[in-house]
């Protein structure tokens, strides 16, 4: 959607299509921070409003609970302007601005087949929810669909090498009709813990789990009370209207394109979700392609087009290495049965660091942010 958003307001004609039908995209729950650099993307696209959400925290500040002791850390100095934007409110947003506008979005397209995308003029077909058979012939297409979706799939065989990297547990994610406190992240011998809001009395659970755990494991009492002890506070409690077990991964597809195929974000590369840089990479890629895009057809400079693989690439493999690190340290630094007694004491020293040292707290600052 900030793809179509971003062509439209620059006077070049697209078509998004997509899968499902327009309620639920609206209201399908994922990741609900948009940093720094995002936030001034849109508003240097004249987009600012589109990451605004009355019901969630303006700024993003909480507490770090290690062994249930809580220490006061702001993620960002006060230049950071990230805000928390549930994934759903942002997809609204630019829903609307994109139909307001004009374009041409269709929803319910079923069998999507992008094909000769290695000739100047690839066609996407696919069927409509009426049953009929429709095809779209254009100069390019944008792969935003997804890690699972059809846009990398559509690659022949062997023109894109996977790099990937799996860690030994997982995150239980858990959606509650429940305020959100205690507010940040916990450290603890039973593994890590997060809670951060999705509006005014919901929130987003996270629970580090075994590799092998399923959701059948962990039923609701046993939510609660692993909330409660990992934070070391009693933790408001309601509904648990979602939750799924969700595998920690690193993984990165290159080149990030073939032919008239570009890939852009989840489609290119995962990051795990302790780093919340899954938006950051997919806006990243979102706005040099845009731009490059534009050079291509109103300058006819294709030079930005024949980089935005090797652009992109040295960004996402600057966030994959941020993400590896933030992981590995804040999951070290409780249960010990994966990286053993010596690696949680080399990651809480890490820690302190963090908490004590101007040099490391601006450096992570700035890639938390975005800005690096």
């Amino acid at each position: 959607m900030t793809v179509g958003n971003f062509l439209l307001r620059s006077g070049v004609d697209c078509v998004v299509v997509e899968k499902r039908d327009r309620a639920y995209v609206e209201r399908r729950q994922r990741a609900g921070v948009v940093d720094t650099r995002g936030v001034r993307m849109f508003r240097e696209w004249g987009m600012e409003h589109v990451v605004k959400d009355s019901s969630s925290p303006a700024k993003i500040t909480g507490g770090t609970f290690i062994d249930g002791v809580r220490y006061d850390i702001a993620f960002g100095d006060d230049e950071s302007e990230a805000v928390f934007c549930p994934q759903q409110v942002l997809v609204r947003n630019l829903t609307t601005a994109f139909l307001e506008a004009g374009g041409d979005l269709r929803y319910e397209a079923l069998d999507v087949a992008p094909e000769d995308l290695d000739s100047e003029r690839p066609t996407v077909r696919y069927r409509a929810a009426d049953g009929s058979a429709k095809a779209i012939t254009c100069d390019y297409v944008a792969g935003c669909d997804g890690f699972h979706g059809v846009s990398r799939a559509s690659v022949p065989a062997g023109r894109l090498t996977v790099h990937s990297h799996e860690f030994p547990y997982s995150w239980l994610s858990v959606l509650a009709e429940a305020t959100c406190a205690p507010y940040g992240m916990a450290i603890h011998d039973h593994g890590l813990a997060a809670r951060f809001p999705r509006g005014a009395d919901a929130s987003r659970l996270y629970l580090q789990v075994p590799g092998d755990a399923t959701p059948e494991d962990w039923p609701d009492d046993r939510v609660w009370t692993e909330v409660s002890a990992r934070f070391g506070a009693e933790a408001p409690t309601g509904p648990i209207v979602d939750k799924r077990i969700v595998p920690l991964r690193s993984v990165v597809f290159d080149p990030m394109r073939y032919g008239r195929l570009f890939l852009l974000g989840d489609a290119a590369h995962i990051v795990p979700p302790m780093s919340a840089k899954g938006i950051h990479l997919a806006l990243y890629d979102t706005e040099v392609f845009v731009r490059a895009l534009l050079a291509q057809v109103k300058e006819g400079d294709g030079s930005l087009l024949d980089a935005y693989s090797d652009t992109c690439l040295r960004h996402v493999w600057n966030y994959q290495a941020y993400a590896v690190w933030l992981t590995d340290l804040m999951h070290n630094a409780g249960d010990a049965s994966y990286g053993g007694a010596f690696r949680k004491q080399i990651a809480r020293a890490e820690l302190r660091r963090l908490n004590e040292s101007p040099s490391a707290i601006r450096l992570f600052n700035d890639l938390n942010a975005g800005l690096l």
